[in-house]
């Protein structure tokens, strides 16, 4: 049963629900008006279009865009977003707008873009209002990818989609994802360039400006090649271009996992959706295609006789003169094999289509900074894989790029074997931070690979240090050891392993030396090598390993000696009786078990004595926490409960005290809980208080019950506690257990599952013959103690 929860005075606290509410409105209220900033941005940019090109008003232009709106059973932001799409298409009949606004025969605005013919004029209802959701969530996507978002999300619960893809053309004819949802970036990452011979669906639509419907897959697989992996991931597909002046440049792609074809309904909706997307991506795409001018054909002509992988590249930049990707404009027959390519001559294509992360790759970097430095670059060396003799292998190359006046030479140089064996030396030297040394005992010549030069913090331009300067260098405490170990060597030609430290800039490092000497015919050591390796990292790793498994024993040392000394200091404070006591007419029986697990012996306790007007005082408490401290608490709350009560107080009583006590000892944090019983045999009563202790358990004709616990707050929680007294009248043979939690609680169950499993065991053992208690507790404690147990057995004897 739970305490009873106090409501906060009033003014004692803010009252943070409502501070809570406030700030909710305040954060709706600032979306909303973000939301109507934006929405109003899209509707004065249409209402300057139909400016510009009429030259009527603002307010003409609203009214305009209003009256076009109603006729088309469209919503204003619909329209705008239409009109603003259509802009590309209007073709004003001079330079300068009209002074004012010309209507026709009709009435309708002149100059104002005209509606498509082939466009649905009305859309059911549905599918209108789904256009006019659509037309909102427009105002928030800011990018192409977020665009593609926002179409999956909206028609991906109106048509099933289950992606969408978002291509433009770029220069050379070629096509570039700009935006994508439902698609992974590795997927995302091979479809970015289209190539402009490939064939494929999104070109087929783009170059003849009508949608591509593709609703059966086979027939539609023999005909187009089709993205996926693998392409039955889409069953069916549409290919939407969008509307411009010259010929659509931007193609909405609608990707779905189910087959079957479009409907009417459908295919209306999806036209819908790109005209009111156009006015959103013409902000995307609206971007100059860069110029240059073609090299020579003598240039490309000598690009075709050189023997290695090379290209010509030719900036291409942009509004800003900054360079956006390059040109190819001259390579050899080599270079389309390391580029990886979809084969063909790369000439007059861009390198983005070859290298799509062109701007994110160090050789994309290394061309922009050749560019605009001078400086060659040289990469890294890097693995490929290319074709030789129809076999698949990796090789090693490097790229060299140099600037030729306002162009590039790109140059591939493919490593030997015997380069490649020097670059694997000096990585597993670096990897291993190790570097090899020899001296040459005859001619006292001496050599070091860089890597011992960088662990010794030894200047390269000072050259190596003899075999027998080598000492030198050590800590004074090494010296001796290092230099007995080289005039062996030299002397005997006996090698060595042998740690050493030295001085650096980086303090002591721990090094590692390993020499062998290699002698001449008649035994006589002339050479020596070997190698230097840093193991500082791992020594200190070791050292401190040590340091901690030290740390750890002694604490587990000074935890064993202070568990033995609360153990005996436990055991004289609260001596347990070797067998049952009879107490005011009741058989007692206690248990006692300390933790098991751990090393710390706990706070529990029990009281079970008669007062000297004849009743029966029985108490089990629990302090929190383990050790010296929590046993020291327990004494002084046992040995006060039982003063208090046995001068007279009343239960309630005492248990404030105690509670006063507590707050006012060296722990002030310390808490406890408690059960205070006081039998009255002449009425057979049984009164009892408790302080967020777990219910007394009454077993009476075989049945189980809880007593229902009167009201108390653990000790040391609060200063105003409320303790309040329940009784019981027992009945000839009736059980009452009063125990601590640690007989209950199993972590992480709940504390109701364990008091059900106790109720269930003290059915299953009810006799009142000796040694119940025990076979009781080997019932409930199965596993592993995780707290101490602390149990009084109190019974009625049976009227005879």
């Amino acid at each position: 049963m739970s305490e009873p929860v106090v409501p906060v005075e009033s003014g004692a606290a803010p009252d943070l629900v409502e501070l809570a509410r406030v700030v909710a409105q305040q954060r709706v209220e600032m979306d909303r008006l973000r939301e109507q900033a934006a929405t109003s941005a899209v509707v004065e940019r249409a209402k300057g279009v139909v400016m510009a090109l009429t030259g009527c008003s603002a307010d003409a232009a609203g009214e305009t865009l209003l009256q076009r709106a109603k006729a088309a059973r469209r919503t204003l932001l619909e329209e705008c977003w239409i009109t603003l799409g259509r802009t590309a298409t209007a073709q004003p009949g001079t330079d300068a707008p009209p002074a004012g606004p010309v209507r026709d025969a009709d009435g309708a605005t002149a100059g104002l873009p005209e509606a498509d013919p082939t466009e649905e004029p009305f859309a059911p209802d549905d599918v209108a209002e789904a256009l006019s959701r659509l037309g909102r969530a427009l105002v928030h996507a800011d990018t192409p990818q977020a665009l593609a978002r926002c179409l999956r999300d909206h028609l991906g619960q109106d048509l099933g989609a289950d992606s969408v893809m978002i291509y433009a053309r770029r220069l050379g004819g070629g096509l570039e994802l700009i935006g994508h949802a439902g698609l992974d970036e590795r997927l995302a990452a091979q479809c970015r360039q289209v190539p402009p011979f490939s064939g494929a669906a999104v070109l087929d639509a783009l170059q003849a400006g009508e949608p591509r419907w593709l609703e059966d897959f086979t027939e539609d697989s023999a005909r187009y090649p089709l993205i996926g992996e693998p392409p039955e991931r889409w069953l069916s597909r549409a290919w939407l271009p969008v509307p411009a002046a010259e010929g659509p440049e931007v193609c909405i792609g609608v990707l779905r996992g189910r087959s079957g074809p479009f409907a009417a309904r459908d295919r209306a909706h999806l036209r819908g959706v790109v005209r009111l997307c156009a006015g959103r991506l013409r902000t995307f795409t609206a971007r100059a295609e860069p110029t240059a001018d073609a090299p020579p054909e003598g240039i490309r002509a000598l690009f075709a006789a050189l023997p290695v992988a090379a290209l010509l590249l030719t900036p291409l930049r942009g509004p800003s003169g900054e360079p956006e990707d390059f040109r190819i404009d001259a390579a050899t027959e080599q270079a389309a094999d390391v580029l990886g390519g979809t084969g063909g001559d790369p000439v007059g294509r861009r390198l983005r289509e070859f290298w799509p992360d062109l701007d994110d790759a160090p050789v994309g970097r290394g061309c922009l900074d050749a560019l605009a430095t001078g400086e060659t670059y040289v990469s890294e060396p890097f693995a490929q894989q290319e074709m030789v003799d129809s076999v698949a292998e990796l090789s090693t190359y490097s790229v060299r790029v140099t600037r030729l006046k306002d162009a590039l030479v790109v140059t591939w140089v493919r490593h030997a074997s015997s380069d490649r064996q020097e670059q694997r030396l000096a990585d597993l030297q670096r990897l291993g931070n190790l570097g090899w040394a020899n001296w040459n005992l005859a001619t006292d010549e001496a050599s070091w690979s860089s890597q011992v030069f960088s662990i010794l913090d030894r200047d390269p331009a000072d050259g190596p240090v003899p075999l027998a300067g080598l000492p030198g260098l050590a800590v004074s405490d090494d010296r001796s050891s290092l230099g007995l170990a080289i005039e062996n060597l030299i002397r005997e030609g006996r090698p060595f392993d042998l740690p050493f430290r030295v001085h650096g800039t980086r303090g002591v490092r721990h090094l590692r030396l390993v020499a062998e000497a290699v002698a001449d015919m008649h035994g006589t050591p002339v050479d020596v090598h070997g190698f230097v390796q840093d193991l500082t990292a791992r020594r200190r790793a070791e050292l401190a390993l040590v340091e901690s498994e030290r740390a750890i024993l002694t604490q587990h040392d000074v935890l064993q000696s202070e568990r033995t000394l609360v153990a005996r200091l436990q055991n004289a404070l609260l001596p347990l009786p070797e067998r049952a006591v009879n107490l005011a007419g009741l058989r007692v029986e206690v248990a006692y078990l300390p933790a098991q697990a751990g090393i710390h012996v706990g706070g529990d306790w029990f009281s079970a004595i008669e007062l000297p007007d004849g009743d029966a005082l029985f108490v089990v408490g629990d302090v929190a926490g383990h050790g010296v401290d929590a046993v020291a608490t327990m004494a002084q709350l046992r040995f006060t409960a039982k003063g208090m009560v046995i001068t007279g107080s009343s239960l309630t009583g005492a248990l404030a005290r105690l509670n006063t006590l507590l707050l006012h000892s060296r722990d002030p944090h310390g808490t406890a809980t408690m059960v205070l019983a006081r039998y009255r045999p002449a009425e057979r009563r049984l009164v009892w208080a408790q302080a967020g202790h777990t219910p007394p358990l009454l077993l009476r004709d075989g049945e189980v019950s809880f007593l229902r616990r009167p009201s108390g707050m653990l000790l040391g929680a609060t200063t105003t506690p409320r303790f309040e007294e329940a009784e019981c009248r027992l009945e000839p043979g009736d059980r009452v257990l009063l125990y601590t939690d640690g007989l209950v609680e199993r972590p992480p169950e709940n504390i109701d599952v364990g008091l059900a499993r106790l109720a269930g065991a003290v059915a299953a053992h009810p006799g009142d013959e000796m040694g119940s208690l025990k076979t009781l507790l080997e019932s409930m404690l199965e596993e592993e103690r995780r707290d101490d147990v602390c149990v009084l057995d109190i019974r009625m004897p049976k009227e005879r």
